[in-house]
């Protein structure tokens, strides 16, 4: 018996198991797809799956990090007055 059975045709997907999705920008930090990304990602071609794929390195400074050190602590927020840990800096929802 062979294993060839038991395989199938996964769609590729550039999930990382490790969803999180940032409130305001609807994009995952995961995998740094858009919500309607994710939701369509079954029925998008082998070709538009592909290019979204390339495209994901280009968005992850697009979700900066922001870290208000000690006084951000003493504060309670951060240092620009912007709550939260992740800052979105413009990634279109479309």
């Amino acid at each position: 018996m062979t294993n060839e059975v038991w395989k199938r045709a996964e769609i590729e997907s550039p999930c990382v198991k490790q969803c999180v999705v940032h409130p305001e920008a609807r994009v995952c930090t995961g995998c740094l797809r858009t919500l309607d990304e994710i939701g369509a990602w079954g029925s998008f071609t082998p070709e538009r799956r592909r290019a979204i794929i390339d495209e994901l390195p280009n968005r992850k400074p697009l979700l900066a990090q922001r870290r208000g050190g000690r006084q951000g602590r003493l504060r309670g927020r951060q240092p620009d007055g912007i709550s939260g840990n992740l800052l979105f800096n413009g990634l279109s929802r479309d």
